[in-house]
C-alpha cells in the first residue's frame, strides 16, 4: 500500500512541474492603449493604425512600437540577433485589424506617430491610386535611410 501512495505523489509531483512549464507563443498581447510605452522612443502606444508588436519567437518576450519605423531602427539599434526570426504584428493602417507586418504592403507619405511615414495594408486593394507601395524589406531599408538623413542634418 506504501508503494501506491509513493508512486501516486511522485506522479502528483511530477505532474505540477510539467504543469508549470512555459509555453513559447508568438500570438498577439494585449495592448494597454495609452498606457504602454515604445520601446525604442518611449512614448505611449495610443495610434490604433500605426502600433507595432514585435515577439522573440525563443522567449516569447514581446516588444510594443508605436511606429513601424521606431520598430525597425529598434532591430538595427539593438542589434538584435533574432531579428530575421521575430514574429512582427502591425496594424492596418485603414482598419487596425492586426496583420503580419512582413506580409504587408506599406505606402509611404502617411502621418505616422514618429513621423516615419509608412502605413501598412493586409492587401494591394487598399493601395490603389497612391504613387508608392512597397513590400516589409523596401519599407525597412528606407527608413533606415531616412534615419541616416536625420542623423546627417544633425551634424
Amino acid at each position: 500500500m506504501n508503494s501506491i501512495k509513493f508512486l501516486f505523489l511522485a506522479l502528483l509531483v511530477l505532474g505540477g512541474f510539467v504543469g508549470c512549464e512555459k509555453k513559447i507563443t508568438t500570438e498577439l498581447q494585449d495592448i494597454h492603449w495609452d498606457r504602454d510605452m515604445c520601446e525604442r522612443c518611449k512614448m505611449v502606444v495610443s495610434d490604433r493604425t500605426h502600433t507595432v508588436q514585435v515577439i522573440n519567437p525563443n522567449t516569447a518576450q514581446h516588444y510594443m512600437f508605436d511606429d513601424i519605423g521606431c520598430a525597425i531602427l529598434w532591430f538595427e539599434d539593438e542589434n538584435i540577433s533574432w531579428s530575421n526570426q521575430a514574429k512582427i504584428w502591425i496594424t492596418d493602417g485603414v482598419s487596425g485589424e492586426w496583420i503580419d507586418a512582413k506580409e504587408a504592403y506599406y505606402m509611404s507619405a502617411n502621418i505616422t506617430p514618429m513621423a516615419y511615414g509608412f502605413a501598412a495594408h493586409k492587401s494591394l486593394d487598399n493601395t490603389t491610386g497612391h504613387n508608392k507601395t512597397v513590400d516589409f524589406r523596401q519599407m525597412s531599408q528606407e527608413i533606415i535611410k531616412i534615419e541616416e538623413l536625420k542623423n546627417r542634418k544633425r551634424y
